[in-house]
Formats: C-alpha cells, sequence, structure tokens
C-alpha cells in the first residue's frame, strides 16, 4: 500500500485536512461561543474574509456533519449557521487554542473575554437528527 493510500486511511490525516483550511476553525470557534448565527453576522465576525471563501468553509463543515444549515425561505431568505453535536467534541481543542491566541495575542475584539463567554451565552446544536441540543459547559 502507498504512503499516500495510508494517509487517505488514517483518521488524523483526515481530521488534519478537514480543518486546515482557511478559516475553518476561527467559523468553528465562533459558532461554538456565539451560537446559531446568520451569514452575514459571521462575516462581519471574521474580518478579512470574503463571502465567496466563507461560503465555500460552511458548505464543506455542513457537508462534513460539523455545522448545520437552516434556511427560511423569507424576503429576504434568512439562512443561519450552528454546530452540531459532532463539533462539541472539538470545543475543549477551540477553547485551548482561544486561550492561546489571547494569550499571544490578546482577547478577540469580535467575542466577549473567554473567561465569561461560555457563562454569558450557551449555544444551542443540533444532533444527528437535526433536534437542539444544549451545548455542555
Amino acid at each position: 500500500m502507498s504512503k499516500r493510500a495510508l494517509e487517505a486511511d488514517c483518521p488524523m490525516s483526515k481530521l488534519m485536512h478537514l480543518l486546515s483550511g482557511p478559516w475553518t476553525i476561527y467559523i468553528l470557534w465562533i459558532l461554538g461561543k456565539n451560537g446559531p448565527t446568520r451569514f452575514g453576522a459571521l462575516k462581519r465576525q471574521i474580518a478579512g474574509v470574503s463571502s465567496k471563501v466563507l461560503t465555500e468553509r460552511l458548505r464543506m463543515l455542513e457537508e462534513a456533519g460539523l455545522i448545520f444549515r437552516d434556511y427560511e425561505a423569507t424576503i429576504p431568505p434568512q439562512v443561519t449557521y450552528g454546530i452540531t453535536e459532532r463539533t462539541i467534541a472539538l470545543t475543549p481543542v477551540l477553547d485551548e487554542l482561544a486561550a492561546i491566541a489571547s494569550s499571544w495575542y490578546g482577547e478577540d475584539p469580535c467575542l466577549p473575554p473567554l473567561s465569561t463567554s461560555r457563562e454569558a451565552k450557551v449555544p444551542m446544536a443540533k444532533d444527528a437528527s437535526g433536534s437542539a441540543a444544549s451545548v455542555p459547559s
């Protein structure tokens, strides 16, 4: 078996490939902290991301089962994104990365301070069936 075939079967390789795209980890962290968020609000919180790249990342994360997309056929249409149960397993890792980033670069001005963000708002996630479930603290 070739090295590429082995890497393709390696769960860690698959996870790193999924998370290594531009803005991916930051998108998951923001959705985990803020709960379900509309596209426009999400774009405003991620300075420098283009609509095209954000859309690509969100589609990829939805396809991977890490986020859900809730579409309401209103005028204008309302599209909301949030984390799924699968992403909740990443929450401790994302929180640790956020703590390191804050210690190196300071608090994220787009979000509440890390010390209060989890207590201030417990976001909702959806499980595989689409039912809402509270994100554990």
